[in-house]
């Protein structure tokens, strides 16, 4: 199967699954998001094993994240994460490892952080009164039609590179096409509705669309320092589940805090 079909199938059956709980939202969202974050850490924790991460600390902080997110608002997310921080120093008392404590505890932290605080703010979108369902199906549409149409036409056209010492693969011709899709799916998204102006759907746009792509550029930068193509295998020519959500991760609390200071939520 070629990479673009692979790529296309993974799409097709795992748009509707996504959207289907997004629609739900509430526990079924959350256990999700849940799967992805343990897998996503599994992922970043595996390439990373020269950093000897902790990851009972990682996997722990995660959870209580996730669940602070869940029951309570970003405060109690942020509170879960920085659990991180105490385990990991626990655990590094009795591990044996020969790498720095310094690095290992960083390394796992990081990737708790990057992980866990942007899909929590999918949570916190759907948890918009009144108006969740539209703000959390606006964010991933606009993700999927930028990242869909930067693929494709920089796959085809693409001539000038974007970011050549971090990511050879992307170029300014699929970049301006993402952003062109992003704009159009987000003002779609939100025309004639009553959570934003127009002008407003246009902003929030832009802000998802420059998101997600300094999310697939930070993920790239992360790959070409630890040495790896894909963070996996699991979704085919998609590589890993961290690879299929590196977008939404920066993307997400943007949109949120977006939506924030627009004073939505």
């Amino acid at each position: 199967m070629s990479g673009f079909a692979s790529r296309l199938l993974v799409t097709l059956a795992g748009l509707p699954i996504v959207l289907g709980a997004a629609w739900a939202g509430r526990w079924i969202l959350w256990a999700l998001i849940a799967v992805a974050a343990t897998l996503a850490l599994h992922e970043l924790y595996t390439v990373g094993r020269q950093f000897r991460p902790l990851t009972l600390a990682g996997y722990g902080g995660a959870l209580a994240a996730l669940l602070g997110v869940e029951i309570g608002n970003v405060g109690w997310m942020l509170s879960g994460v920085l659990l991180t921080l105490p385990l990991a120093f626990c655990f590094v008392l009795v591990a044996e490892t020969r790498q720095s404590a310094t690095v290992a505890v960083s390394f796992t932290m990081f990737g708790a952080v990057w992980i866990t605080i942007g899909l929590g703010h999918l949570v916190l979108l759907r948890d918009i009164p009144t108006h969740g369902r539209l703000a959390i199906f606006t964010v991933l549409l606009t993700v999927f039609a930028t990242d869909t149409a930067a693929f494709l036409v920089g796959r085809l056209v693409g001539r000038h590179r974007l970011a050549p010492e971090i990511s050879p693969g992307k170029s300014w011709e699929g970049f301006v096409a993402g952003a062109i899709a992003g704009l159009f799916t987000s003002f779609v998204a939100l025309y004639k509705s009553n959570l934003l102006d127009s002008w407003q759907a246009l902003v929030l746009g832009a802000v998802i669309v420059l998101a997600s792509t300094i999310g697939d550029l930070l993920e790239s930068l992360v790959k070409r320092d630890i040495g790896v193509k894909d963070t996996g295998t699991l979704l085919g020519a998609h590589g890993g589940v961290l690879d299929r959500i590196d977008s939404l991760l920066f993307a997400a609390p943007a949109a949120f805090y977006t939506l924030l200071a627009f004073r939505v939520v």
